[in-house]
């Protein structure tokens, strides 16, 4: 089942703030027409991103899919066009298995950088993502995988025991 939640309010206290109404306020992404592909991503906190520099910004969320899909996070193409400021990995790729890790409950957060010349301002709410869900392929012959996700951002390059 495809779907957003917001993370709890426990995980939201140890990766954003202790604010109650903050935290109540998160708006689940939605497509903003009939013939949108991608759901806005809104973010949970302020910051200020100067010229050269990077800021990571929380979205409260986590989602959940199929096993047979995947959701990737683009830049809004405003940012990049408007203001010179796009997501710092290109393209984020959450996986169906980061949906409820141990680590962050499946929190994930946006890093983005800013190529312009002039500060760029993100307040709470502020639309600074796209996500489209995709299937996704493998090939025939692949060797069973038994690994199993244990954590997360970077958990899937960690050897078993680490």
């Amino acid at each position: 089942m495809r779907k957003f939640e917001k993370i709890s309010f426990e995980q939201f206290k140890k990766d954003v703030c202790d604010d109650r109404e903050l935290y109540e306020s998160i708006v689940l992404p939605k497509r903003s027409t009939k013939l949108s592909a991608a759901y806005d991503i809104r973010s949970a906190n302020d910051g200020i991103i100067h010229p050269g520099e990077t800021c990571v910004f929380s979205t409260g969320l986590k989602v959940a899919m199929n096993d047979d899909e995947v959701f990737n996070l683009y830049s809004r193409s405003s940012l990049g066009y408007k203001y010179d400021v796009c997501l710092v990995n290109s393209v984020g790729v959450i996986d169906a298995d980061y949906y409820n890790n141990e680590d962050n409950e499946g929190h994930f957060k946006l890093k983005l950088i800013n190529h312009g010349s002039k500060d760029f301002e993100v307040k709470f709410g502020d639309r600074i993502a796209q996500g489209i869900f995709m299937k996704y392929l493998t090939v025939d012959d692949e060797e069973e995988i038994k690994n199993k996700r244990k954590g997360g951002i970077g958990s899937t390059n960690k050897k078993e025991g680490n």
